[in-house]
């Protein structure tokens, strides 16, 4: 269970005369006041009493009062702590009777818990390592951070590149009609060699079918003057018509092939590879430029697959208050980082992580709550008794909201018999309403 401040009594520190106070159990105190009234000193003679003499004012006893500050608290536990006298020495008495010191006050006093303001005004990042390190995965989210960062830095490296690499390829040349790999000089020769040798075979064939032509042209006239000889030489006419008519079959189906073409590319074989050689480099700055894309659109896998883990790692942690988390850094709640949340939101979170802290310290002190309104405070002290903690804090102000009000180091309404040692008479507030 933690422990609360049930009473406490304060004489002569700092700018109080002599205050009495019952803080509420859960929710939140509100001690109001003018300036310079000694609202602070109040708070800063619970830091002194709980927390040691790092929390000593420089100048403790009240400025003209001859008798030594007095400290008397009351804890939920039944712990009383004391401290008296010029050099305000502490007495610490536990509920058997037995004495101790303030190693027993620190097994359940936070110092954040004296000086949370200490706490909201460090930066985003000293809050998320504070939060980080309460839950015990500091070290596993700084793992994942430097690793994000370093995956984030080779992305952006490849990204330019890509960049690059897409800019030199959009410049390239290129000539939709050139061929795909450069050609050789000797092979179109050979081309062109072999189509002359076809071409060769070609005329020859057409010569035989001409000189076939004249000797059956010979051979008639020679059956027309020799009639004697006519079943010799028909026979010898019917095998050279056969032949004829195969050779000519044969030459009406063939078809000279045109070298011009490859005369043209030998003419401008230089002009041609120019052309392959830059379709060829423009074809490799975006396979270049694509490779890279890939790469970077991996390695946006890799972050996200990082980014998810954290998430995750926070996700399962134990947090001290729903919806917290720590995001690039930063402490955010509900989504919000700290200069995004209410005035509200920004006590809560502070509040949960310092309790966090320390489980058994059930209390928190606040100074200078007037910059909040009535609604803000009203919301905050809802939360703290739903919560069951407990926050005593300063506003300058003497409206409803305050629990009580500090005159002149009193607390106002009380009647006092002696300046130097007063009556204490119960204050005229009720605990927990504003």
């Amino acid at each position: 269970m933690s422990i609360k401040i049930n009473k406490l009594e304060i004489e002569n520190v700092k700018r109080v005369k002599a205050v009495k106070i019952e803080p509420t159990a859960n929710g939140l105190t509100v001690i109001g006041g003018k300036n310079k009234q000694g609202k602070t000193s109040v708070l800063d003679s619970i830091a002194w009493a709980l927390g040691g003499e790092k929390y000593r004012p420089s100048e403790a006893q009240r400025a003209g009062s001859v008798i030594p500050p007095n400290l008397h608290i009351v804890m939920s536990n039944g712990l009383v702590v004391e401290r008296k006298g010029k050099n305000g020495d502490l007495k610490v008495i536990d509920p058997d009777g037995r004495k101790g010191g303030q190693q027993l006050l620190n097994e359940f006093v936070e110092q954040l818990a004296l000086d949370l303001p200490k706490f909201m005004q460090s930066t985003s990042k000293e809050k998320a390592n504070t939060l980080l390190q309460i839950i015990g995965v500091g070290n596993q989210l700084a793992e994942l951070e430097l690793k994000e960062i370093e995956l984030y830095n080779k992305r952006r490296a490849i990204g330019q590149i890509a960049d690059q690499k897409k800019k030199y390829a959009k410049e390239q040349l290129y000539y939709p009609d050139a061929p795909k790999e450069p050609i050789s000089a000797s092979e179109l020769i050979k081309q062109q060699q072999d189509i002359l040798v076809r071409n060769g075979e070609n005329q020859r064939l057409r010569d035989k079918a001409l000189a076939l032509h004249v000797e059956r042209n010979r051979l008639a006239e020679k059956v027309n003057s020799l009639k004697e000889e006519l079943d010799r030489y028909q026979k010898q006419l019917t095998q050279v018509d056969k032949d004829m008519a195969t050779a000519y079959k044969t030459s009406e189906q063939l078809h000279d092939e045109s070298t011009e073409e490859l005369e043209n590319n030998i003419a401008n074989i230089e002009n041609i590879n120019h052309k392959v050689r830059a379709n060829l480099d423009k074809d490799k700055a975006e396979e270049d430029a694509l490779d890279y894309v890939n790469q970077y659109n991996t390695l946006s896998v890799k972050i996200d697959e990082i980014r998810q883990s954290k998430i995750d790692l926070l996700k399962n942690a134990n947090l001290p208050l729903p919806g917290l988390s720590v995001v690039d850094g930063e402490l955010t709640y509900e989504g919000y980082k700290w200069d995004n949340m209410s005035g509200s939101d920004q006590l809560k979170v502070s509040t949960a992580i310092v309790r966090k802290l320390n489980p058994k310290c059930g209390f928190v002190l606040l100074d200078k709550l007037e910059q909040m309104d009535v609604d803000t405070l009203k919301e905050f002290g809802e939360w703290l008794e739903q919560e069951g903690l407990q926050a005593i804090a300063t506003r300058v102000s003497t409206g409803d909201e305050c629990s009580i009000i500090i005159e002149d180091g009193y607390v106002a309404g009380e009647r006092i018999l002696d300046d130097e040692a007063p009556k204490m008479e119960a204050p005229k507030w009720k605990a927990g309403e504003f």
